[in-house]
């Protein structure tokens, strides 16, 4: 469900690179050197990043505190289902109306491009983050749970030599 949303924002902020029809349904980028496609890329990451960030506190908060690492696998892969979701339809909004003034558009006709992620291995970054999320809160609670043990037998220990 949080897919959606992100997938939304993609398409919203991310650019696009400017297009110029060469020939009836064919395309080539104006400017070959154009960042537009790498800072796309960088968008999604970051919209993935924030969405593992925010789904892994969230849910280690709701549920992993609760319900242990069957919660914690359910939320790294249901981050995996939302930046597919993200990915999707980032992709696809759109894309009919670019499909349909490539099919008709004059040779000469400038448009920008459709959205399309580039590095597929940014797929990885909403379930990492949220694996990362949840491994600090468990390593936290570990920690408080050492250092109270080890107070209370160092208390107890003081006691017993009283």
């Amino acid at each position: 469900m949080c897919g959606i949303p992100a997938g939304l924002l993609w398409a919203a902020v991310a650019p696009r690179a400017l297009l110029v029809v060469v020939s009836g349904g064919t395309a080539q980028a104006v400017n070959a050197e154009t960042n537009a496609f790498v800072v796309a890329d960088a968008w999604f990451c970051l919209i993935a990043a924030v969405g593992g960030l925010l789904t892994g506190w969230l849910g280690y908060l709701a549920a992993v505190r609760r319900r242990g690492a069957a919660a914690a696998v359910g939320l790294i892969a249901g981050g995996l289902a939302a930046a597919l979701i993200a990915l999707w339809l980032g992709e696809n909004s759109g894309l009919a109306a670019f499909r349909h003034r490539l099919a008709t558009a004059a040779p000469g006709t400038h448009f920008e491009s459709s959205l399309a992620l580039g590095a597929k291995s940014a797929l990885v970054f909403w379930p990492m983050f949220t694996a990362l999320v949840i491994a600090i809160g468990e390593m936290a609670v570990r920690s408080r749970r050492s250092r109270a043990a080890a107070r209370a037998a160092a208390g107890g220990t003081a006691a017993d030599g009283d």
